[in-house]
């Protein structure tokens, strides 16, 4: 196919591919958020927490079965796909169920935060992390090609510029490279950091308002018949979206705490993780008396106080 079209071939099996992973994307969230829709459902007098830890272990199941499947039938999803496409059922239920319950003003609010998402989410996507295709030396690229990075991460210090790490995903560098977002599909990098963080922020602050408007449409029948919600499956899905969302707010929280954390003290995911493949975080201490081998300490050299480290991610000058 590839020889006959030449390029328009190419793009065309990219757009296929491309359209295939959407679809298989959208079926796995159809199946998801209907799965846990089983859950009040099926124990509609459960308390909450009950309910929300069920969600957890369907979750669990829903996931592992959908990975079975795709090693079997050989597709794959895609990750901003999922995102978007659970967002876009969350705000389904929302308009369809909770809105008729919820303030003007309060659903206006709503409405603006979703759209704002969905601004961040395809600039983030399309976003330049901070790539250094054209400032890499050539022995960087040489070593890339070989392999050698893999096994001997000092040569990368050696021929690298400060902060600039190798993705393994993008198989590019990046400036300032803190981790490899699947959600998003992107690196995150200094150009990036800032829109990531509040992207971040983004997403926990609508899932938590979300929990909180469906909360009040689901705590009482009362509310369901005063605005003629008649359907079990749409009470199901107002409150196993709720749960869903929940879900999301909890771990989102420690995350975005973490990134705090790391732009606090300066210093990235993957120097964290990684740091003793790159020499200027860590120091050799002289073995005890009675020991023969030498100690690797961490350090961070590039953190020079809170206000300081913020003021650099800002990009201000310090």
């Amino acid at each position: 196919m590839l020889r006959l079209y030449g390029r328009p071939g190419k793009l065309w099996v990219v757009c296929f591919q491309s359209a295939g992973r959407y679809m298989v994307s959208f079926v796995l969230v159809i199946i998801t958020q209907f799965a846990l829709a089983l859950v009040p459902r099926l124990l509609p007098a459960s308390s909450l927490f009950l309910q929300l830890l069920l969600s957890v272990v369907v979750l669990l199941l829903v996931v592992g079965f959908g990975r079975c499947c795709r090693r079997l039938l050989r597709v794959s999803a895609s990750a901003p796909a999922l995102v978007l496409f659970n967002t876009l059922f969350v705000w389904g239920v929302y308009f369809v169920d909770v809105r008729p319950a919820v303030p003007r003003l309060v659903d206006v609010t709503f409405n603006g935060e979703i759209a704002l998402l969905f601004i961040g989410l395809f600039r983030i996507l399309s976003s330049d992390p901070g790539f250094m295709s054209n400032g890499v030396p050539g022995t960087a690229a040489e070593l890339v090609e070989t392999g050698a990075l893999a096994t001997e991460v000092h040569d990368e210090s050696d021929v690298l510029p400060l902060r600039v790490r190798y993705c393994k995903s993008c198989k590019s560098y990046v400036k300032g490279f803190d981790h490899h977002c699947p959600a998003f599909g992107n690196c995150i990098g200094y150009k990036n950091h800032a829109l990531f963080m509040v992207l971040l922020a983004g997403f926990l602050a609508t899932e938590g308002s979300y929990v909180v408007f469906s909360f009040h449409v689901a705590k009482g029948y009362w509310v369901l018949r005063q605005y003629k919600f008649q359907s079990d499956l749409a009470r199901s899905l107002v409150v196993s979206t709720m749960l869903f969302s929940l879900l999301q707010v909890l771990w989102q929280v420690f995350f975005l705490t973490w990134h705090i954390y790391c732009i606090f003290f300066n210093i990235r995911t993957d120097e964290w993780i990684n740091w003793k493949k790159y020499p200027e975080f860590y120091f050799t201490t002289q073995p005890e008396p009675g020991e023969s081998t030498t100690v690797m300490r961490f350090k961070n050299p590039y953190n020079k106080g809170i206000v300081p480290n913020l003021r650099e991610f800002l990009g201000m000058k310090t």
